[in-house]
């Protein structure tokens, strides 16, 4: 097969398994989508979809979440871990939002990650969940999947996103990025991968990765 031809094998195989893409973390706008985001940095989105009904019921705009101290949201996201960086994180963006944008969340990558806690990733999450501008947010799903198909060479996930905005059509970003993590979830995991059900890479994976695979 051609890289073209694996492209298109990997976009028509994505859309006939998610022709309706969920959504992985609850949010009603903007404002808890960029909060929701950030909590999910290195915690899994069951989790924080646990704790952001806790938080969004003290707080859910930043007017509200203003008025809680570090400490008080410190001591609500605790379960989703890295609470010390993310409470400051939230409280300081939410103030900034308030300050500079008129409370509303801003629609570019620039401002947004001025924004404290908030990376490049969360920038394109948001830019594409809630404004639906073309981004390609790399996560870790996304930066195994890519190497595994050899549709990139895995050093950083920098790198990935680069090769995926050059290799997928710009109109379908948005929803080939959530496609791709559902489907590391359920057919490519990193721990208990089984390559029968994983229909994508065992068509055409990269051989090193297949014959690794097949070795154990």
């Amino acid at each position: 097969m051609t890289k073209k031809e694996k492209v298109d094998f990997t976009i028509k195989t994505l859309k006939e398994l998610y022709p309706r893409i969920p959504i992985p973390l609850d949010h009603k706008d903007p404002y808890t989508l960029l909060i929701a985001v950030l909590m999910s940095a290195q915690s899994t989105d069951v989790r924080v979809n646990k704790i952001t009904p806790l938080l969004f019921e003290r707080a859910d705009n930043p007017y509200r979440m203003v008025k809680l101290s570090v400490e008080e949201i410190r001591e609500i996201i605790k379960p989703v871990g890295l609470s010390p960086m993310k409470s400051k994180g939230i409280h300081g963006l939410s103030k900034i939002l308030i300050e500079k944008h008129n409370g509303e969340v801003p629609q570019s990558f620039e401002d947004l990650e001025e924004l404290p806690a908030v990376g490049h990733k969360t920038a394109s999450v948001v830019m594409s969940q809630a404004f639906g501008v073309p981004a390609f947010p790399v996560d870790t799903h996304i930066h195994r999947l890519m190497y595994r198909w050899g549709f990139s060479n895995g050093k950083n996930v920098t790198q990935t996103e680069k090769d995926a905005k050059r290799l997928f059509p710009r109109e379908l970003w948005n929803d080939l990025h959530l496609q791709i993590i559902w489907y590391g979830r359920e057919y490519s995991p990193a721990r208990g991968w089984d390559l029968d059900k994983d229909i994508i890479t065992k068509t055409i994976g990269r051989k090193t990765v297949i014959n690794e695979y097949l070795k154990k």
